[in-house]
């Protein structure tokens, strides 16, 4: 390949890496930019888990076997298989030198420094390869993994140069991953509470909006569980602010304990002293049992003074649900009549017969300016 056409490759890859939306993305547009600019038939990107001692494969593409799917879930091999792992993903260049690629072909090792490795000879031979190039990728200056390309048996074997060519790839993949990294930290610090680390009221709103689409078209049991932490004004005012937080910090994590009760809940803070779960799939009894755990545990802290509890469901007869806004009233208004009742437990919408209170309340037009309560559509802002 000539010098220009590797510098077009080169540019391609970096480009397809920089337009990536998602890490899935990300890795295919690496797998994909290097088994073109190398000629190969097949290429995976793999990351190294050391934590784990194993290999696993976060992509393939091109000519897949039956057995490698294109963003496998449980594709990962023991470091032990692969002893020149930890010799050119670690030893060598972290003791000077550089983290170059090698060859290895169905018969054995080719170009580079040996790294010959039975088990990828046979990997070879099984799938119909002839030859196959690794390049380790580096990242933060430490060993992150290594990018594998394949040509078919019969294709001419990969040189040396393009073992060379391999190891400048690598390091374009390495800077397309730091990346995407750091797009990955910004959006989830966009959806994420800064004091509790939970999610935050504009990750709510996207996974409600998602979540009500799912009832629509699938019938899916949607339910909505709004607290509002009673006393941390009183906190606040007699010990400080820090205080306050603390207290925040210790509820956020009863209310990611309890949420974890429910597979797949969201739990957020959605500003001030309230707090929510948001869960698709259980059963509306099965949240109102959380709940009421919550309400429990919230009770049980040294600070504060619990919690108003308030639960809407879409299996519960509160009408139709066709939209984020209405399910977030109805849990609103439920909290709202916890909060006013004082109750220990959670109040439930709908579960007081045809006339229920906290439906007449959500479904009220909002009170004059002034009045204490405003229900919270997706631009209001959650009072503190």
């Amino acid at each position: 390949m000539g010098e220009d056409r590797r510098l077009r490759a080169v540019v391609a890859l970096a480009q397809g890496m920089a337009a990536a939306h998602t890490p899935r993305e990300s890795w295919r547009a690496a797998a994909l930019g290097a088994c073109h600019a190398l000629a190969g038939s097949f290429a995976a990107l793999s990351v190294w888990e050391r934590e784990l001692g194993r290999l696993r494969v976060l992509a393939n593409v091109g000519d897949r076997a039956p057995d490698e799917a294109e963003f496998p879930e449980g594709e990962a091999y023991p470091v032990h298989q692969f002893p020149e792992i930890t010799e050119f993903l670690h030893e060598r260049w972290a003791g000077g030198g550089e983290p170059n690629a090698w060859v290895e072909t169905a018969d054995g090792p080719a170009a580079g420094p040996a790294g010959y490795c039975h088990q990828r000879v046979a990997a070879l031979r099984r799938r119909g390869r002839g030859c196959c190039v690794v390049a380790p990728i580096v990242l933060h200056g430490r060993a992150w993994g290594e990018l594998y390309v394949a040509r078919r048996t019969g294709a001419p074997v990969f040189a040396r140069s393009d073992a060379d060519f391999a190891t400048v790839l690598a390091s374009v993949v390495a800077a397309g991953i730091a990346q995407t990294e750091r797009l990955e930290e910004a959006r989830r610090l966009a959806y994420t509470d800064a004091l509790t680390g939970l999610a935050n009221r504009r990750a709510v709103d996207v996974r409600l909006d998602e979540a009500v689409e799912l009832h629509r078209t699938q019938g899916a049991v949607v339910s909505l569980v709004v607290c509002d932490l009673n006393g941390l004004k009183r906190v606040n005012d007699t010990r400080g602010h820090a205080v306050g937080d603390r207290l925040l910090e210790r509820f956020g994590s009863v209310l990611s304990l309890c949420g974890a009760m429910l597979p797949g809940t969201l739990a957020a803070r959605l500003g001030g002293d309230e707090f929510c779960l948001l869960a698709v799939g259980p059963g509306a009894d099965e949240v109102v049992r959380i709940a009421d755990e919550l309400c429990r545990r919230a009770a049980e802290l040294e600070l504060g003074e619990g919690v108003a509890c308030g639960v809407a469901s879409t299996e519960d007869p509160i009408g139709p649900v066709r939209s984020a806004r209405r399910l977030f009233r109805l849990a609103d208004a439920a909290q709202y009549r916890a909060k006013a009742v004082r109750a220990a437990k959670p109040v439930v919408a709908g579960r007081e017969g045809p006339d229920d209170p906290v439906v007449r309340l959500a479904d009220t037009p909002a009170p004059p300016a002034g009045e204490r309560r405003r229900f919270r559509g997706r631009h209001d802002r959650p009072r503190s």
